[in-house]
């Protein structure tokens, strides 16, 4: 025996999430019902609630939808161009909205300071990205950028490049930060040694090398804590 699927216009309306949302706000929303209200719709076959639990399904939750492609988003029965697009703009909103700090106002005070600036951006990368924080008199970060991608290797990072940019900001001092992919932010023995050059070639260049974090998973290390700088 064949059973319908039940669909929303037939779920009592305090109970449908779009109401939900009106009524209690966003956040007592489930990531289901969430979901549902970017799909719209379900299909002939099956309601929107369970299109959604089964796209959650597919990508373990919120763990793997995060790096979702548009192909990987189609290739699920019930999603289309149109919905996937959705997502993946909903995703890219929420991560613009979470990397989103004004330049001109964040001033950095402390290792925490500086890890939480980039910890949204790098935490989740799937390359190491070395990024570096141009920091003035008053600590306030004047710009920020990203000197390369690939692995960390001392012939690669030349402190050149850096200063180079430093110098052409008038910055009074830098921040260097890198992710580890694996989510683990124990240094290495390439992290201490591009500590040390960086620390080096700043003393010359008059231009302080504050900290050198490296971000994990929603954790990070300060080598300046760790007694490197």
């Amino acid at each position: 025996m064949k059973v319908s699927p039940i669909m929303i216009k037939n779920v009592p309306k305090e109970d449908r999430p779009r109401e939900r949302l009106i009524t209690l706000g966003s956040s007592h929303l489930s990531n289901q019902e969430l979901l549902a209200i970017l799909l719209g719709n379900g299909t002939k076959q099956e309601s929107v609630m369970d299109l959604s639990h089964r796209v959650l399904m597919h990508f373990e939750g919120l763990k793997l939808l995060n790096d979702a492609t548009i192909e990987e988003l189609t290739a699920i029965k019930g999603i289309g161009p149109a919905k996937g697009v959705v997502i993946l703009a909903a995703i890219e909103l929420g991560r613009r909205m979470h990397q989103y700090k004004p330049d001109d106002s964040y001033i950095i005070r402390s290792p925490e300071d500086g890890a939480d600036y980039v910890m949204e951006e790098m935490r989740n990368l799937n390359q190491e990205h070395f990024v570096v924080l141009f920091l003035n008199t008053k600590n306030q970060i004047m710009h920020r950028q990203t000197i390369f991608i690939g692995s960390l290797n001392a012939s690669i990072v030349h402190p050149r490049e850096i200063f180079r940019e430093a110098v052409k900001r008038s910055a009074a001092s830098i921040i260097c930060a890198h992710n580890h992919p694996s989510g683990d932010p124990a240094p290495s023995q390439e992290d201490i040694h591009v500590t040390k050059r960086l620390v080096q070639a700043g003393k010359m260049m008059g231009i302080e090398l504050l900290d050198h974090l490296i971000i994990g998973n929603n954790k990070f290390v300060s080598l300046k804590e760790k007694g490197y700088i």
